[in-house]
């Protein structure tokens, strides 16, 4: 498969995070989803706490709080369209290239309700929805 174009850096991040996904799951076998996803936050010097949407263990609710209101990922951004593009392209797909090889026979989908580059806040917030792959 070639990666190149406008998908570029959404390749190169899915990429990324799949490869730590791999690392992760050699390292911890039996970590929880939970667990590997904290991980992936904390390392970033963050606070991540992650809990179900209403008792449903399918959809996850992620607050990353950073000790500043500056995004370790996509930096110091200013412009929405900037932000989502770093939303877009490199946060989603890195997460999600992580989880799926973490737990490939489920889907993953993110939902951005707030970002440290969209608000200027020192929060990241989305959530994420789980589901059974359909072959």
């Amino acid at each position: 498969m070639d990666i190149g174009g406008d998908n570029l850096a959404k390749s190169v991040s899915t990429k990324l995070g799949s490869k730590l996904g791999k690392l992760y799951k050699n390292r911890h076998p039996n970590a929880s989803l939970e667990t590997h996803l904290k991980q992936i936050y904390t390392v970033l010097d963050a606070k991540p706490k992650i809990k179900n949407v209403n008792g449903n263990p399918n959809v996850l609710e992620v607050i990353v709080k950073h000790k500043k209101k500056f995004c370790p990922i996509g930096g110091d951004c200013k412009s929405k369209a900037r932000a989502e593009f770093i939303n877009n392209n490199v946060c989603i797909p890195y997460t999600l290239g992580f989880l799926n090889e973490l737990e490939p026979k489920l889907k993953f989908k993110a939902e951005i309700k707030n970002c440290i580059a969209f608000n200027n806040t020192k929060f990241c917030h989305y959530i994420l929805t789980m589901s059974e792959k359909i072959n």
